[in-house]
């Protein structure tokens, strides 16, 4: 005879699974939203020095500041896509945690519950599902704002190189002629 005791731990394992992802999950989601804080506190500090003249080159900030307001436009969808994985995340880890809960009691009332442990369960799974969506959204959309940061960091770095270019030419020129400029091979 099967002990009803262990019947009940056994029910009640399986959406106590689905609670350890989903609570894993939660925090790695929790770290992207520290990240992403941490970025739109950097832009915002770094565009308020550009407003108030920290910058070598006019053309450089001009393309800084657009490239700041893309960024942080970015940043905020993946602020809301997070907030929304959170909340799912949340409802889902609820959810399981009533479902269990529930298979426990309708063991121990002989299956007075009926099938509402079952639909608890597959709520927390869809919540689940959805929070998931939203986190492959962010994650294409923190790509998105990758690509475009590495793009203008190319610029800024062809940018300074032409300057030192520049200045390198000048003052070799100062310093002993035409001579001290290394020759360009064909």
């Amino acid at each position: 005879m099967i002990d009803p005791g262990l019947t009940i731990l056994t029910a009640m394992i399986t959406p106590a699974v689905l609670i350890s992802g989903a609570g894993a999950i939660l925090m790695s989601t929790t770290t992207r939203v520290g990240r992403v804080t941490d970025r739109i506190k950097h832009y915002t500090d770094r565009f308020r020095a550009l407003v108030e003249g920290d910058h070598l080159d006019g053309t450089l900030a001009t393309a800084e500041k657009e490239m700041i307001m893309g960024q942080l436009e970015i940043h905020s969808q993946r602020s809301r896509m997070l907030l929304r994985a959170m909340t799912g995340l949340y409802v889902a880890i609820s959810l399981f945690v009533l479902a269990s809960v529930l298979i426990g009691a309708r063991e121990l009332t002989q299956g007075t519950t009926g099938v509402l442990p079952t639909v608890v369960a597959v709520l927390g799974s869809l919540s689940l599902a959805y929070a998931t969506l939203m986190l492959s959204v962010e994650v294409r959309l923190s790509a998105k704002a990758t690509r475009q940061e590495m793009n203008f960091m190319l610029r800024l770095g062809e940018r300074y190189a032409q300057l030192y270019d520049e200045s390198y030419q000048r003052s070799a020129v100062r310093e002993g002629g035409a001579s001290s400029v290394p020759a360009e091979s064909p």
